[in-house]
């Protein structure tokens, strides 16, 4: 009625509002119901989906020299993204998938287990060997050969300058890296006695011409000539059990092209990121493509590709040669260390020249004392390693600190030192350094983890600092309290509340519909640690017995690139 008493060219114009009005409503309802939430159902994951089958992927090496002069003459000039890892669930965490298995700082690790390590199966019978061809990885000499039960085994020996040090560096590092969640090779402890070796007629060796001949008496001889001796005539092996499937290696930047599951770049993945840490603590300074492995295999009747970090024992004092001092000190090649000795005609000392090491045989140059994780340094800096943010140090840090004392003196013990001294000091550098990795990491972000809403509204946390003991706990948490929509991503703010302890009251107002989310801000006050005052930001969705979190950051998706507290000083 009121339209009808207007002028034609306002009706004109009112009728074309309503219009635009009703096709903004209509744009909007349909933007809105294609808008993907934020969060689904399922948040979050515990298992990366690998639902493709791999059953066509082929072998692929890796050119050594080539990932070497890449990796030393090309990656320094690479700028990190400063991107947040992209195979994490919604609460920041590595899901388990083909590349690594939640272990230790998720659930409880026995001292049995961590004995055990990755072994499944039966160790290798000695009593026969019988040799099919030469070693052709890693830098310490060896056979692989078939056992008396027809198995086959990679064996590698101990230089003679570090009887037990080789074989005792594989398999206490395989026990370690296989807790901290990595896929690893079953390997023994053995003998290998020249008396009981045979050759097999198929067997060759690769000349240094390139050409394979026949393998002889006079080759098991040479190899045997340049490693340690026991005093009854018998050497001291580790074995390691072949893996089917073999595929080759992989990178540390960039996919598999012919692996339907490998999704996402390997430079941001943070379990490969986070080899960083997990190398400055054992020292592992061979981080390339080589000592990596990729094989197929069935699981639930799919096959996929699984990869594996098959050879870790560059390790702690064994990942310097005899007349090597400066590795995990320096990449092989490093410019600035480089021209400063240079100019400075060798009288400008380096670090690794004034280290005080207590030195035995079976372990090598290893210490604890003037270690610092942001200047260890690998042979050469691998994408993945420059890509680490804060937070995934801060991830690897919570596993490295989760080992105890007991533990770590669990997996030395499996290297079966001969002498209790030595055994004693490489757990000793070992728990240094795991406080040294700890106390740089942890109090670096806010350490905030675990927080837990209740049915009645207390919110509670724990700090993964102050329960690794490097720091003191906070004077306050601070809470802010928002409601939050799932389908847009909107906050809406309700209220703020703190506590002195680490339970933490709810304001009035949450909503009790199940289904409905919140989100809330947990920051801590430090005089010691003011960086604790950046908030984590948490979410949670209320369910019909209660709250369960679904969602955590930590830090941004993106940080300014360049240098962290994680990334190496200069």
């Amino acid at each position: 009625m009121l339209t009808s008493s207007l002028p034609v060219r306002f009706r004109r114009v009112a009728v074309r509002l309503v219009v635009a009005a009703l096709a903004a409503i209509s744009l909007t309802a349909s933007v809105r119901s294609q808008q993907k939430p934020r969060f689904y159902s399922d948040d979050p994951i515990t298992r990366e989906p690998e639902s493709q089958d791999a059953s066509k992927a082929r072998v692929y090496e890796i050119q050594q020299m080539y990932e070497m002069v890449y990796n030393l003459f090309v990656n320094p000039s690479y700028k990190p993204s400063g991107l947040r890892a992209k195979n994490l669930n919604t609460i920041d965490e590595v899901p388990d998938s083909s590349w690594f298995t939640n272990r230790i700082g998720t659930t409880p690790i026995a001292l049995d287990a961590i004995a055990r390590g990755p072994i499944v199966g039966a160790p290798p019978d000695p009593s026969r060997w019988v040799l099919i061809r030469e070693k052709t990885a890693g830098v310490h000499p060896g056979f692989t050969a078939k056992d008396a039960k027809g198995e086959t085994w990679f064996l590698q020996f101990d230089p003679p300058t570090n009887p037990e040090g080789a074989t005792a560096a594989v398999v206490v590092a395989t026990k370690i890296f296989w807790a901290l969640g990595y896929n690893q090779v079953e390997s023994y402890l053995t003998t290998f006695d020249p008396k009981n070796v045979e050759i097999d007629p198929k067997a060759t060796v690769k000349r240094p011409s390139g050409k394979r001949t026949p393998f002889t008496h006079d080759d098991i001889n040479a190899i045997l000539e340049r490693v340690a001796r026991n005093a009854d005539g018998t050497y001291r092996v580790i074995a390691g059990r072949l893996i089917p499937g073999y595929l080759g290696n992989f990178l540390f930047e960039r996919t598999r092209t012919d692996d339907p599951n490998d999704l996402v770049p390997h430079e941001h993945r943070r379990e490969l990121r986070a080899l960083r840490v997990f190398g400055a603590w054992t020292n592992l300074t061979d981080l390339k493509a080589a000592n990596t492995l990729d094989a197929l295999a069935t699981v639930n009747g799919r096959t996929i590709v699984k990869h594996y970090l098959q050879d870790v024992g560059s390790t702690f004092g064994m990942c310097n040669d005899f007349h090597e001092w400066d590795l995990s000190w320096e990449h092989f090649y490093q410019g600035d260390a480089t021209l400063k000795r240079f100019f400075s005609f060798g009288f400008a000392l380096s670090p690794w020249q004034t280290v005080p090491y207590q030195e035995y045989r079976s372990i090598g140059k290893f210490e604890g004392d003037v270690f610092d994780p942001r200047t260890w340094r690998p042979q050469t800096p691998t994408t993945a390693y420059l890509e680490l943010r804060d937070d995934d140090a801060f991830w690897a840090a919570r596993r490295v600190a989760a080992f105890t004392d007991e533990l770590i003196r669990a997996a030395v013990h499996t290297g079966q030192f001969s002498d209790p001294a030595a055994e004693k000091l490489l757990g000793d550098v070992l728990i240094k350094r795991r406080n040294k990795i700890a106390s740089i990491y942890l109090t670096g972000l806010n350490p905030v983890v675990n927080p837990q809403l209740d049915a009645g509204g207390r919110l509670t946390v724990e700090n993964a600092a102050v329960i690794a003991g490097v720091a003191k706990a906070p004077s306050a948490y601070r809470a802010a309290w928002f409601l939050f929509d799932n389908a847009t991503g909107e906050t809406k703010p309700l209220s703020e509340t703190q506590s002195a302890a680490a339970t933490i009251a709810a304001p009035s107002g949450l909503p009790s519909a199940a289904g409905s989310m919140i989100a809330i801000d947990i920051a801590a006050d430090s005089a010691e640690h003011p960086v604790w005052k950046q908030p984590v930001r948490t979410y949670f969705r209320r369910t019909a017995t209660g709250w369960t979190l679904v969602g955590l950051e930590r830090l941004p998706e993106r940080v300014p690139a360049g240098k962290t507290d994680a990334s190496p000083a200069r």
